[in-house]
């Protein structure tokens, strides 16, 4: 009996190796530490929310991969963020995917699809063409065709973003064509100078001494909880909700490939699991600050909350189209993506633009059920 007890105990040694042999990730996973540079300052929402991401990834981990999150400049200037990555100086970054359209205009398509690529998606239809509609594959092809050594995580993706803040209320285009404008950079702000806006592009940290100082007259940045942050209302007072050139917006984490290929299967499994909630946490983290915020604005800092003139639009629409024909004609991979947004847009938008129209009567009805009775 003792001799076969022995051999039992023989044979469970034996499993036990042949077990730790044939996984070796089990035992070979060490502890990944991930430095995460952001292009914006430690007290933005998006890095709240970023560093929600990095706690889920320890958790689903057990501690094994710590993502520490860098401030703006930290190690290398804004601008450099993706190329430090890409070389390794930073094992990862956190910006907006529209940031590097110098290096592919494809990226704007990623980060940035002005006017809803031009084909009515909205934030949330573009998840879901990111996740079910072979954005996401398309998303990982835009790092091989830019060259650069990364691997990405979609993570936050915002909008639609305030049409911005005047000096005087504005009732159709001509009005607005009266202002110097911030707009972002890039393909959305060309398009504001084809209608015949007077775009200027800068930082946010500049908006509010230019807006001071007379250099503009109106200008844009994000959504009420940013902006209020940032103080426009100290100098503007009319409020326009409602614009087409950032409709959707997306911020994003890139890890350095090399880095992203030593996490065992399971490491990897889990940035892609806390991505994908990320997706969903951040709009519902948006919705709620940005809600707050518009309150405090219209109540408490004397904002007046206005319509969007109806003839901005169909010309800023339009304008958009253009832009993006233009893109497409001249860049093969660019010309792909836009061409998989819209055969996305062919199928679900007819669906979710109808259903949000019952969401927005919906809301709308309760909203006017608020409002007091004129004296």
């Amino acid at each position: 009996m003792e001799k076969l007890k022995r051999f039992i105990l023989c044979l469970a040694a034996f499993a036990v190796a042949a077990v730790v042999v044939m996984a070796p990730g089990i035992v070979e996973a060490k502890p990944v530490k991930i430095r995460i540079q952001s292009v914006i300052p430690s007290k933005a929402d998006e890095v709240t929310m970023l560093k929600e991401f990095a706690k889920d990834v320890s958790d689903l981990t057990n501690g094994e991969v710590i993502i520490e999150v860098l401030p703006a400049g930290a190690v290398v200037g804004v601008k450099e963020t993706l190329d430090a990555v890409d070389k390794g100086l930073i094992e990862g970054g956190f910006a907006w995917t529209h940031y590097w359209s110098g290096k592919h205009p494809a990226a704007m398509l990623f980060g940035s699809p002005v006017a809803g690529a031009g084909v009515g998606i909205d934030n949330i239809a573009f998840v879901s063409w990111f996740l079910y509609g072979g954005g996401k594959e398309l998303y990982d092809q835009l790092w091989v065709e830019m060259g650069v050594n990364v691997k990405g995580f979609m993570l936050q993706p915002v909008g639609p973003e305030a049409l911005g803040w005047f000096k005087e209320p504005i009732e159709s285009m001509a009005d607005f064509r009266k202002y110097r404008f911030r707009t972002p950079p890039g393909i959305p702000g060309q398009t504001y100078k084809d209608i015949g806006v007077a775009s200027v592009a800068m930082g946010g940290g500049d908006i509010l001494p230019a807006l001071e100082k007379g250099v503009i007259d109106a200008a844009e940045w994000c959504c009420p909880k940013p902006d209020l942050v940032f103080g426009f209302y100290k100098v503007l007072k009319n409020y326009y909700l409602q614009g087409l050139h950032q409709v959707v917006v997306n911020a994003d984490i890139y890890i350095n490939g090399d880095v992203y290929r030593s996490l065992t299967p399971l490491q990897q499994k889990a940035l892609e699991v806390a991505a994908n909630a990320s997706l969903m946490k951040s709009m519902a983290y948006r919705i709620y600050e940005n809600g707050k915020a518009l309150k405090d604005l219209t109540e408490n800092k004397g904002v007046i909350l206005r319509d969007t003139p109806a003839d901005y639009f169909p010309q800023y629409m339009e304008a958009a189209k253009a832009s993006l024909e233009k893109n497409a004609a001249n860049n093969a991979f660019f010309k792909k993506v836009w061409d998989s947004q819209k055969a996305f847009a062919d199928i679900a938008v007819p669906f979710w633009a109808g259903a949000q129209t019952s969401n927005a009567k919906l809301g709308m009805a309760y909203v006017n059920s608020k409002k007091k009775p004129a004296n």
